[in-house]
């Protein structure tokens, strides 16, 4: 009689091996401690002899594999064919499950995936998104009578306006499709064909859709008619401190006393707070230093130099309502200026006056996309900043008389 201990020593030699325990229940092992268990019988329906899987060990225990080669010879008892038994309830669950609709497989699906995300706002945005663009037109609809044309339907509506977000749906409704086909709902997904029915999406270069941004040679009069007021609010301070340093929204709306150094004329914004996560030195110029000098007599927070009225960090909404208040026209037509749009501006006029473009780049904190360049260029060349920086402070405040639209 087979015991634990001799199947863990039985190795692909041996056959196929009796149990001697459990009529007709054999074992066949491939290697030691591994391998299948076998029942074998005469059938009473066709009086010939049949070898049946019911599964592998140690997945299957010797135990277990008694039981069910008990339960095989119980239904022989009763004139029944243990295969073909197996057989037709694998057919009535293929037809229960061809039954399945697509809503009720997507919460299936998404029941099982929740359990591997680990952010909450992805485990919601997964199911929201089939939601949204997918189940209000095919929920209802069988898994086993969808066809690549449903889905296509579906995802038109938003496979060329919101191409992304178009591509992460087709993927969701590939994944429960492909489920499907694991559990033998449906012989295939038809989801594959999808794309064979749709126009070509653009690509990414043509879908990138860049800050609109104020004509270089315009800054000065942006600045005169924005920042030269009579009590400027703290949101017409930082955005001139933006432009004239060339730093993102984040950094100079977050910009902290801990990081001035008005002796030595630097501005030093950590890692944490950088969008490559590299600490980022700022030279600045007289007009940011004469800026910031008002600011501490001020002195309106312990930590940010350019607090809200509530003493908290202020919005980029400040600056976007600033610049639409004010019809800050921008190169794009019809378009008001951003916030982010004025380190393009800087950038054009570094280019267009010359300045060398390693400084221009250090200067908006790029980062270098070639890993070997980027290896050996390791200084931030901050002095040799210094005089772009000042040129450029003396041009957004040279007053030019270029005209912004808007009051």
């Amino acid at each position: 009689m087979l015991t634990e201990l001799k199947i863990k020593r039985m190795s692909a030699t041996d056959g196929l091996v009796s149990d001697g325990g459990v009529q007709g229940l054999y074992f066949k092992a491939s290697s030691p401690g591994k391998g299948k268990w076998v029942f074998r019988f005469v059938s009473p329906e066709s009086r010939k002899r049949r070898d049946m899987g019911i599964g592998t060990y140690p997945d299957i225990s010797l135990a277990r594999a008694r039981e069910t080669a008990r339960l095989h010879r119980a239904a022989l008892a009763h004139g029944r064919d243990p295969l073909e038994t197996k057989r037709d309830n694998e057919r009535t669950v293929r037809a229960s499950a061809a039954e399945l609709t697509l809503e009720e497989a997507t919460r299936e699906v998404h029941k099982e995936l929740t359990r591997g995300f680990k952010n909450r706002k992805h485990v919601a945005q997964w199911l929201t998104s089939m939601e949204s663009y997918i189940l209000p037109k095919l929920g209802k609809r069988k898994v086993s009578a969808l066809r690549a044309a449903d889905f296509a339907d579906s995802l038109g509506a938003i496979w060329l306006s919101m191409p992304e977000t178009a591509a992460r749906v087709k993927q969701r409704c590939a994944y429960v499709m492909d489920w499907c086909v694991a559990r033998d709902m449906i012989p295939a997904s038809p989801v594959s064909a999808v794309t064979k029915l749709l126009a070509r999406q653009p690509g990414k270069s043509e879908r990138v859709q860049h800050q609109p941004a104020v004509p270089w040679r315009a800054v000065p009069s942006v600045v005169d008619k924005l920042c030269n007021v009579d009590k400027p609010s703290p949101a017409r301070r930082v955005l001139e401190l933006l432009i004239l340093t060339g730093c993102r929204s984040g950094e100079v709306r977050g910009i902290r006393w801990s990081e001035i150094d008005l002796e030595n004329k630097v501005w030093t914004i950590p890692a944490s707070r950088m969008k490559a996560k590299q600490q980022h030195r700022v030279p600045l110029c007289e007009r940011s230093i004469t800026i910031l000098t008002e600011a501490k007599v001020l002195r309106l927070h312990d930590e940010l130099v350019f607090p809200s009225a509530r003493g908290t960090q202020l919005s980029d909404m400040a600056l976007t309502k600033l610049l639409r208040d004010h019809k800050v026209a921008s190169s794009d037509p019809d378009r008001v200026a951003t916030a982010h749009g004025f380190r393009s501006s800087f950038r054009d006029w570094a280019s267009e006056q010359g300045h060398n473009r390693d400084l221009a780049e250090k200067a908006l904190a790029h980062t270098i996309k070639n890993r070997v360049e980027a290896a050996y260029h390791r200084t931030d060349l901050l002095e040799q900043r210094r005089p772009m920086m000042e040129a450029w402070g003396a041009f957004t405040t040279s007053k030019l008389p270029i005209p912004v639209s808007g009051d």
